[in-house]
């Protein structure tokens, strides 16, 4: 354009006047077209990835019961750890004078003093904050009257036993002050031989967890393995192994536990006891990883190490087993309940420990002698075979819930 040319006649062509303008047009149809700043893809992750350890132990935590039965069984192996360390009684020592002993007693109170009368008539006395001060001895018995007369200083307490149920004279004078007062010397009250009850749980539940563990660890070990080989080789070799678990299974666990107990003398029930479980607990494993592994088996992944030339042991060790880790860590969490129960009712029929070493079961067991007139001795060892069972039963199902990826949600 000349200096003398009129305005209204200049170019209004956009590339003459702007640059960009002729930069290629990219259309909304290219595929390859860049997104403009700020656009947010519709196929963006909505949160990051996780691993398969985090999104199980995440799913795990979302599992109330779940998490309900670890911090149970936490606080119980704690107590069974070092409640008997702590406690100032022992689980074998005796104490005639304060035999069956309840949790709580309806004691007397005359001139200040606290006076219980237990099951077999005797007299014990008590502090004003239920710790007892000691047996009273020395009494005379009145066997027409049906009393008991006993010499405190100037003073006389007499027991009558005639009336049910059983009161208190002092000084020929009924008492007729009394109220509950909890035994703070032993929380949870003593059995026919004057031991004390929670130092015995406290023991007994030791005694159980550590059978239960170990046979578990026998078992998971000599199940894993043998499941293992069995459903990796399958054919002639996975029939004659699946035949010696049928043989195994089908002799009763009792009868094991006799015949090792009469080989095993002078060794005692507990030793018995594990040596029985570790032997024929493990076929249950064995069916459980013999039948994942015959699953996994034929997928890809192991034709390809058997193509490679990778030896069996090493395919069935590094790349079948751990396919199979969450059958195995369920059925191992499954098997510590019921060998809990087993445990327990070996020792409450006398084929498990050897008294006067506490377990559930043999606690069981002495408190049915005085099954109507101290229930709680039997009540609270039942309790807690229960509360053990169902916890680790919960465990295992929120391992269960955790470890199959079709639960989460």
């Amino acid at each position: 354009m000349t200096e003398n040319q009129h305005p209204m006649t200049r170019s209004t062509d956009p590339a003459a006047t702007d640059p960009a303008a002729t930069a290629p047009v990219v259309t909304a149809t290219d595929p390859w077209a860049p997104l403009p700043k700020g656009t947010i893809s519709k196929e963006a992750l909505s949160r990051p990835s996780q691993s398969f350890a985090r999104a199980t132990i995440s799913s795990f935590l979302r599992t109330p019961l779940a998490v309900f039965g670890v911090i149970v069984v936490l606080l119980m192996t704690l107590l069974a750890v070092f409640g008997p360390m702590l406690s100032p009684h022992t689980y074998d020592r005796q104490n005639l004078a304060y035999v069956n002993l309840p949790p709580t007693m309806k004691v007397s109170e005359a001139d200040g003093r606290f006076f219980y009368a237990t099951q077999n008539l005797k007299v014990v006395e008590l502090s004003a904050d239920g710790r007892l001060v000691g047996a009273i001895d020395g009494g005379v018995e009145d066997p027409v009257k049906k009393r008991v007369n006993f010499e405190l200083g100037s003073n006389t307490l007499t027991l009558d036993y005639k009336a049910k149920p059983a009161r208190f004279l002092y000084d020929g004078q009924p008492v007729t002050n009394t109220q509950q007062m909890w035994n703070s010397e032993h929380v949870l009250g003593t059995d026919g031989l004057g031991r004390d009850i929670l130092t015995r749980l406290m023991f007994g539940m030791r005694i159980s967890l550590t059978i239960a563990v170990i046979a578990m660890a026998v078992n998971l070990l000599i199940g894993v393995a043998y499941g293992g080989i069995s459903g990796y080789f399958s054919g002639n070799v996975d029939a004659v192994m699946m035949r010696i678990v049928d043989i195994v299974s089908t002799i009763p666990l009792i009868l094991y536990v006799v015949l090792i107990q009469v080989l095993l003398a002078n060794s005692g029930g507990f030793l018995s006891i594990v040596i029985a479980l570790s032997t024929v607990y493990w076929v249950d494993m064995a069916r459980v990883v013999r039948g994942q592994v015959l699953t996994v088996r034929e997928q890809e992944f192991v034709h390809a190490a058997r193509t490679l030339g990778t030896g069996n042991a090493k395919i069935l060790g590094k790349h079948i087993i751990p396919h199979v880790t969450g059958s195995i860590v369920v059925t191992a969490t499954m098997l510590i309940p019921s060998a809990i129960f087993i445990e327990a009712f070996m020792s409450f029929i006398g084929l498990g420990v050897a008294p006067p070493m506490a377990s559930l079961g043999t606690m069981a067991n002495d408190a049915l002698a005085t099954l109507r007139s101290s229930p709680y001795q039997l009540f609270i060892p039942a309790a807690a075979i229960c509360v053990l069972m169902f916890a680790f039963n919960f465990i295992g199902d929120g391992l269960r819930d955790a470890l199959d990826p079709k639960q989460r949600r």
